[in-house]
């Protein structure tokens, strides 16, 4: 049986990040998509591990090419998740992570039915701001921008699989890995092998 897509959707320094790159670490048969965007690279990021940092001409030549599961303009730059990444990792049988956001997330539910969404929370609006603040990566007006996007965005989670409040990484880990594990151990997804098994 194929694997499955589990989406990680949260404002910017709600910790997805961080939570994703832990589970590719440590859950097994975890794949994840890289994706594309038109933005040059932060401090420390790396192309083809962060993202694939590519032109804007070549982005949009990849959308008139129909190469994106999702993509979408973000601060002005535009992000989008390969298709064909998807589909020859669930084709292994690996279950994939994306980082991306709720609009991204709609989008790849019309492709991939079965994909399991989840929402990650800061603690708080204050911690959310203090986070933002702490990168140092943004101007004054683009962290306002980011933090009143933040507080729009959440609003989506409503129709989100699985909510998760991260007020400590290691229990929103766990909380995170919980979820994987228990959607593998789901009848549909075990019984195929089970019955190959034991001939039942």
């Amino acid at each position: 049986m194929g694997g499955r897509i589990y989406i990680f959707s949260g404002p910017s320094g709600a910790g997805k990040s961080t939570l994703t790159r832990k589970l590719r670490e440590r859950v097994k048969n975890v794949g994840y998509s890289v994706s594309h965007t038109s933005r040059p690279p932060r401090r420390d990021e790396v192309d083809g591990v962060d993202y694939y940092f590519i032109d804007r001409d070549t982005f949009n030549s990849m959308i008139k090419d129909h190469a994106f599961a999702e993509w979408a303009t973000v601060y002005t730059h535009l992000y989008g998740t390969s298709l064909s990444s998807l589909q020859i990792q669930l084709e292994k049988g690996l279950d994939v992570i994306l980082d991306i956001d709720s609009q991204g997330a709609g989008n790849i539910k019309k492709h991939f039915k079965e994909c399991i969404l989840i929402y990650i929370f800061p603690p708080n609006l204050q911690v959310l701001e203090t986070r933002l603040r702490e990168r140092a990566t943004d101007d004054e007006r683009t962290i306002e921008k980011r933090f009143r996007k933040a507080v729009a965005e959440m609003r989506e989670c409503e129709w989100y699989d699985y909510l998760i409040v991260n007020d400590d990484m290691d229990d929103a880990y766990r909380k995170a890995e919980s979820i994987i594990i228990s959607e593998r151990c789901k009848k549909q997804r075990v019984l195929p092998g089970i019955r190959g098994i034991f001939g039942i």
